[in-house]
């Protein structure tokens, strides 16, 4: 199979880019390869109790408004249904559920994508992978040997599971926050994080804080360095469900335990505190593996971007990634990627 542009990945980013691709000249020589049964990207695997009025927001995929959305409906649910409606009115070329193994090069300047229904050859491809299927699972001592629950927050469903239990819930970002303040309305909870959380005073102003913040991953992507997590940037905000952990004590945080026992964790200072259950909250990061033979990645384990670019290999965009892992980024950034590959490609302009 040939084509001149694949799409890996069905989710906000990589609809926007195929948004672009039809609209740029592209029309009949792209494909997106979702991995995914159906539309929604990673927000159809969301946990239960995450509802519309406590995501992030959800920006409107190019020239299609949402419509009015439930503040109460599971995102889960919400946000796959408007995505399905995009993809029916934008007349994409998805095709799903296929799993990319490798991008790899080929003849001629060629990339060869390869997956579980075949192997695409193509000119360019735009990465639109997002992060949900590469979570971030620390490793401390004993941990195998724990007779407890363990989950990630890619596992996590609701609060009920945890209902009368002592629960240790480990990370500082959103999610772990999030989840942290639903558990303890249930449970006995403990917070370990392994820096001090910093909590940002005042409501975040996009026009400053968000300008300066995204500055500096910008910064980061374009020296090849690699980009941190989303807290390490913005720091926490003082959200409903934060002040509302804050008045039942779960905010009460405690520094990385050092070693995890069968009924237990051993803390920093050497005592014992039992516990139930552990929560790693510890966030994701980008999934590229399939791209790794590719051999993007510098000695300091990142990739160097020029916008939405591969500094090394200019048929290689990353969107959702960096700077545009945010829903509006992830829409910018499907537009500046089709607009880099029109003029490295020279595909004619459309009127």
């Amino acid at each position: 199979m040939r084509t001149s542009v694949v799409v890996i990945g069905g989710g906000q980013a990589g609809l926007s880019a195929g948004y672009h691709l039809k609209r740029r000249g592209f029309d009949g020589d792209f494909v997106i390869l979702d991995a995914a049964p159906a539309p929604g990207g990673a927000w159809r695997e969301r946990w239960e109790s995450l509802r519309m009025a406590t995501v992030n927001g959800i920006f409107d995929l190019p020239g299609f408004a949402k419509p009015p959305l439930d503040p109460d409906e599971p995102s889960r649910t919400a946000v796959p249904r408007y995505f399905a409606a995009f993809e029916d009115q934008a007349g994409l070329p998805i095709k799903r559920p296929v799993q990319v193994i490798a991008v790899r090069p080929g003849p001629d300047r060629e990339l060869l994508v390869e997956t579980d229904q075949g192997t695409w050859a193509a000119r360019a491809v735009i990465n639109a992978t997002g992060t949900w299927t590469n979570p971030v699972r620390p490793y401390y001592p004993g941990q195998e040997t724990f007779a407890g629950l363990q989950l990630h927050t890619r596992d996590y469903v609701s609060a009920e599971r945890f209902a009368g239990l002592r629960v240790a819930v480990v990370g500082g970002g959103i999610s772990a926050l999030q989840q942290l303040e639903e558990i303890s309305r249930v449970a006995t909870t403990l917070w370990y994080t392994r820096r001090e959380p910093i909590f940002r005073d005042g409501a975040f102003e996009p026009e400053g804080a968000g300008r300066e913040i995204i500055a500096k991953v910008v910064a980061d992507v374009e020296a090849g360095r690699p980009t941190g997590s989303v807290v390490s940037y913005t720091e926490l905000a003082w959200t409903p469900y934060a002040l509302a952990a804050r008045s039942r004590g779960a905010l009460d945080r405690r520094p990385m335990f050092t070693a995890i026992e069968p009924y237990g964790v051993r803390e920093a200072d050497g005592s014992f505190t039992s516990v139930d259950a552990i929560l790693w909250a510890t966030g994701f990061k980008a999934a590229l593996a399939h791209l790794d033979p590719l051999g993007l990645r510098n000695e300091l384990g990142g990739i160097r971007m020029t916008g939405t670019q591969v500094a090394a290999d200019p048929r290689i965009h990353l969107i959702g990634f960096g700077p545009s892992q945010s829903t509006v980024g992830a829409n910018r950034a499907g537009r500046e990627a089709v607009a880099a590959l029109v003029k490295y490609l020279r595909v004619p302009v459309q009127r």
